[in-house]
């Protein structure tokens, strides 16, 4: 089952990164639909990650799977998009991942001239901060597949956030990354509701030390 799941999340993550990219700029794509090196050159995460949890979860229900297959994927894919924005900000302008225009003092020039938001630093911040989170909370989540799920969840909350610091064609005040963004969240409400409160549960139940009034 291990590897149906890696094999459908390959497929399905290479079409949503595409699928997204291509509705970031959707003036862009339409001008551009015959131009190979356009259409086949971009990719996002947020599409990737989507696209692959749409192709697991249907090939589980193909196959007649209800075990949980993410846990294991986690980490590396924190790790792994990690890495990969280390080559985003070294690509610089041409990746289209940098931030907007900035007088911040750690603003970078990529080489136009305009200091912007280091946006790929910025997640890579995050993300080895959302490794130890999930390293710390996994032997506290009850539940198979919660560890897939918060990193979903934080992963997405997160993007739907720094993007605002992201140049995008913006439909109703969000672009379409970010609108992928809050679809997988809804997706995952319940999920987040329920994980928020099975891991403060022991912290609510600690025993509460009682203060001498001698």
């Amino acid at each position: 089952m291990r590897w149906w799941a890696i094999s459908a999340a390959a497929a399905g993550g290479a079409l949503g990164s595409k699928m997204l990219y291509w509705l970031e700029t959707p003036a862009l794509t339409l001008a551009k639909w015959n131009d190979w090196a356009y259409m086949l050159g971009g990719k996002t995460v947020v599409g990737g990650l989507l696209g692959g949890l749409i192709a697991v979860e249907l090939t589980k229900e193909l196959v007649g799977e209800s075990r949980s297959t993410g846990d294991l994927f986690a980490l590396p894919l924190a790790a792994g998009i990690a890495i990969g924005r280390v080559g985003c900000f070294l690509t610089g302008l041409s990746d289209q991942t940098f931030g907007l225009p900035t007088r911040l003092p750690w603003g970078i020039d990529f080489g136009d001239g305009i200091r912007r938001h280091p946006a790929q630093l910025y997640e890579i911040l995050f993300l080895v901060a959302l490794i130890a989170l999930l390293t710390w909370l996994q032997p506290k989540l009850p539940q198979s597949g919660d560890l897939f799920k918060l990193f979903m969840i934080l992963y997405l909350a997160w993007r739907l956030c720094i993007d605002f610091l992201k140049p995008a064609a913006q439909f109703a005040g969000l672009g379409s990354i970010q609108w992928a963004c809050v679809l997988g969240l809804l997706y995952y409400g319940r999920d987040a509701v329920r994980i928020a409160h099975d891991v403060m549960l022991p912290f609510a139940r600690m025993p509460q030390t009682k203060v001498s009034e001698d």
